[in-house]
């Protein structure tokens, strides 16, 4: 079994950039055989090495799901491979384009490209599918790739890569970990295009630092997704499935619902209903395999930070805790309880900061377009929630907000649609991916102009006269 390649050096990235570039130039284009032997040699891995990723990850976070990794994770990593092998023929073939029939018989094309290297920096609140989803695009567009893990994420990286070196010639793939040095000198490296997934303060610096070699960038930020509940939608509908996709992964989802706007009559009914889906869901947490921890004491202490904060400003709240267990035990386990927050007073961390945590503030509105302001008002967010049944007003809502990506009537979901693109907007972030908005992303489109041996070039050449004069009154009209 080949020994697992991972680079935990900084000093090693110019040299493993140059190896990934030498090797694609050995291959600048990649065949279509050639690339779909790659995805399915990392589908097989994933397969192989799935149990060993699950137990990894759970270790990382100190306890994370299995269940949720393979749904949340392995599941959409896998199908994202399948959907890219299926469509990767059409999405290689030349496109025709028209042309001005002043320029026929000539005949134009645009091909899809590989750029070369790309890099791509992986958070840690997903490391396998935010690591195997960039890949597979960047594999299905034809280049080399080198990925930089969270070191918050150690043992999913160890075990990645020794997927990685099974399936994968040196220098074709390259994994590295480290901490902030590692991080900057990754972002720093001449790549032919970098993708970057995390945090808006982060994101900025990474773009700063692509900015010195014009490396183009992807970010996947986040922000504050709202949950924008319509007048007379069924309460207790609405908070299952906003607790649903609130408490995957202990709220560190980058598109987990961040607050949730709600008519003013219906506060005291969605508080309550919002607890019997907790309750429902994860009857213990402290020991409960399917409600993950905290990633680490750092998180844990910055989320706490966000509820005393508020409490002490005023604000009301509800904790959804098992009536065995208190806030103390789950801490000592690095576990943060499901908590509601309301009458939040205004400029409180909690309203102004992605939570990235089990903690739901809820607002009141009286009229719909309160709401629509309140959500217009602030910086895009990645992703919309909208729970509604009129078709007005859902189309009232699309077309009065700006976001990343929008559910009606559920969450998340959008992420895994590999016929959708991914991406945010403003502060959420810039670009695309996922299927062929993926492929696109990894892609150059060259367009190539193919002249016809017999053509009318020769009368726009200088000496210039009276015939090209007369073509000219023609043209220009």
């Amino acid at each position: 079994m080949p020994a697992p390649r991972l680079l935990c050096d900084p000093a090693e990235l110019p040299a493993a950039l140059a190896a990934s570039r030498a090797a694609w130039q050995q291959q600048p284009y990649p065949d279509l055989a050639c690339r779909r032997a790659r995805l399915q040699g990392l589908h097989d891995g994933l397969l192989r090495h799935a149990d060993a990723l699950a137990a990894a990850i759970s270790r990382d976070f100190g306890q994370r799901s299995v269940d949720e990794t393979r749904v949340a994770e392995l599941f959409p990593a896998l199908q994202g491979i399948a959907y890219a092998q299926r469509h990767l023929r059409r999405w290689m073939r030349a496109q025709r384009r028209g042309l001005s029939p002043w320029f026929w018989p000539a005949r134009a094309e645009v091909q899809a490209q590989p750029l070369g290297v790309v890099g791509i920096i992986v958070p840690w609140n997903y490391p396998l599918y935010l690591a195997i989803g960039p890949l597979t695009d960047a594999l299905a567009a034809g280049n080399q790739v080198m990925i930089k893990m969270s070191e918050y994420t150690p043992a999913t990286a160890h075990c990645l890569a020794q997927l990685l070196a099974e399936v994968f010639p040196a220098g074709e793939v390259q994994l590295a970990l480290g901490e902030v040095a590692m991080a900057r000198a990754f972002a720093a490296l001449p790549f032919d295009h970098l993708l970057f997934t995390g945090s808006t303060a982060v994101g900025r610096q990474v773009m700063q630092a692509a900015s010195a070699n014009l490396t183009p960038v992807t970010l996947e930020l986040g922000g504050k997704s709202p949950t924008l509940i319509a007048p007379g939608y069924p309460i207790a509908q609405a908070a299952a499935c906003i607790a649903q996709g609130k408490l995957m992964n202990a709220g560190q989802t980058c598109v987990a619902p961040d607050y949730v706007l709600l008519p003013r009559a219906a506060l005291a009914e969605f508080v309550q209903a919002f607890a019997q889906a907790v309750a429902r869901s994860y009857p213990t947490l402290a020991d409960n395999p399917d409600y993950s921890a905290i990633i680490h004491r750092g998180q844990l202490d910055r989320l706490q930070g966000y509820l005393d904060q508020a409490r002490a400003a005023g604000a009301q709240w509800h904790a959804c805790l098992p009536a065995a267990e208190t806030e103390a035990q789950l801490r000592a386990v690095g576990k943060l309880a499901p908590q509601l927050l309301w009458a939040v007073p205004n400029g409180q961390a909690v309203l102004e900061e992605e939570i990235f945590g089990p903690i739901l503030p809820l607002l009141v509105y009286d009229e719909l377009a309160d709401a629509l302001a309140w959500i217009q008002a602030r910086p895009r967010p990645l992703a919309l929630y909208l729970f509604d049944h009129d078709r007005a007003r859902i189309r009232q809502v699309l077309k009065h907000t700006h976001a990343g990506g929008v559910v009606i009537n559920d969450t998340l979901l959008h992420v895994v649609q590999d016929s959708l693109p991914f991406g945010g907007v403003g502060a959420s972030g810039m670009g695309q991916y996922h299927g062929h908005h993926g492929f696109l992303t990894f892609s150059t489109l060259k367009p190539v102009l193919y002249q016809a041996r017999l053509n009318a070039m020769p009368l726009l050449r200088p000496p210039y006269g009276r015939l090209l004069r007369w073509l000219q009154t023609w043209m220009i009209r």
